[in-house]
Formats: C-alpha cells, structure tokens, sequence
C-alpha cells in the first residue's frame, strides 16, 4: 500500500481500461486511488520532496533515450494472488525499468524484493483462485490489445490519491 509522498512511473494503458475497469475498480487499491489501467516501470520512485528540476532533466532524458514501441496484451498470467495482462513484447518495460534504476540506484524496483520484476497490467490483486478464474473467464475474451507506448508517467501519491506530477514523451524530443 501506497505512502503519502511516494511516486512511480508508469506506463497508462488507456486500451486496457474498458476491459479490466470493473475488476480494478474492485480488487486493485491503486485503481480506486485514482491510478489508471497501468504498467509498472519504477515503484517505489524517490519521495515526492526529493522530485526536483534536476530529477525531472533526468527522468526526460531516460526517456529519450527509449525508442517508442508497440505492446499486445495478448493473456492473462498470475502471481500468487493476482490475476494480470502480460504484455509482449515484455523487454522494452524491462529495459525502462533497468535503465531508471540504474540512473537511481537508491530506489531499486519493489524495494529490492524481487530477482526479476515482471512487468504486468494487474486485473484484480488480493484475490482467491476463484476470483481470478472469473476475471480470467471475462477479460480473456477480450483480449488481444494493442498499444502504442510513446511516453512514462510520474505519478505521486498524497496520501490518499494518485495524481500525475508529469509525462515523458520516449525517444527524440517531440516525436
């Protein structure tokens, strides 16, 4: 659960939103506070209060650094208790991901908790078996969708919603 002051960045999946709103809006805390269909690329981010004009130069620099690129939300996958879209190609949130916690090695992916973040939409979190065969049973119908990733998001929690601080478009400057 989100602290307020923290931020991440993201990549919104806006094509994902009529598929899986009615399963986020129920089992996925950062939906009803205020996060949209989404793909982790760095959480936890720094402390807002530590997000400065130096930062933002640097966060936009990652991002041009990074090619736009196409992704398929083709099927569902799942964690233990979380029922989720795997994107494909999944590499290109990797690289973000790799690349942004190099630049801020102070603020490694989940903490640090986990040997290979794998980058997911999430549909429903916290959830039983059967929770996530029904949600399985209504979104994979639905599938595939397709995405243009052009641009990572910052976004910061203030404690009780999460609001969008900035976007980065990726690759050259206004493209």
């Amino acid at each position: 659960m989100a602290t307020a002051g923290e931020a991440g960045i993201v990549v919104l999946v806006p094509e994902a939103e009529p598929v899986v709103a009615r399963w986020r809006d129920r089992y996925d805390t950062s939906a009803a506070q205020g996060m949209p269909a989404h793909i982790t690329v760095l959480y936890p981010f720094l402390r807002a209060s530590k997000i400065d004009d130096s930062v933002l130069g640097r966060l936009r620099r990652v991002g041009t650094a990074t090619a736009p690129f196409d992704v398929e939300l083709r099927r569902t996958a799942r964690f233990p208790a979380t029922i989720y879209l795997a994107p494909d190609p999944a590499e290109p949130f990797r690289a973000l991901t790799h690349a942004l916690a190099a630049e801020w090695p102070e603020a490694p992916p989940y903490r640090g908790a986990y040997d290979d973040v794998v980058p997911h939409l999430t549909v429903a979190d916290d959830v039983s078996t059967e929770v996530m065969d029904e949600a399985e049973a209504d979104v994979g119908p639905q599938l595939p969708l397709r995405a243009r990733v052009t641009k990572v998001h910052l976004f910061v929690f203030d404690g009780h919603r999460w609001q969008q601080r900035e976007a980065f478009p990726l690759g050259v400057s206004g493209t």
